[in-house]
């Protein structure tokens, strides 16, 4: 699957515990990275500076469904799976 160009749920729903560029603590769930521009776009992108975690994750439908919506849900519940 390709990745959908401007969903951005992968840079907001999940917890990142490693380091990113402005963000050395990582980020926490449900927050916005601070690499991710207005149009939802990764900046590091392409980047060697880009976490290996970041660069790691592929969009699969089982993930990313079939709108951006569908995708910030289900990488939330994932997450919050994760966590309890």
């Amino acid at each position: 699957m390709e990745c959908r160009l401007g969903c951005g749920a992968c840079c907001i729903a999940p917890s990142i515990s490693s380091p990113i560029p402005g963000m050395p603590q990582g980020k926490p769930a449900g927050v916005r990275c601070i690499q991710l521009n207005e149009q939802n776009l990764c900046k590091l992108f392409g980047k060697p500076e880009r976490p290996e975690v970041c660069h790691q994750f592929k969009a699969c439908s089982d993930v990313c469904g079939t709108s951006n919506e569908i995708a910030l849900q289900t990488i939330t519940e994932l997450e919050n799976i994760t966590v309890s």
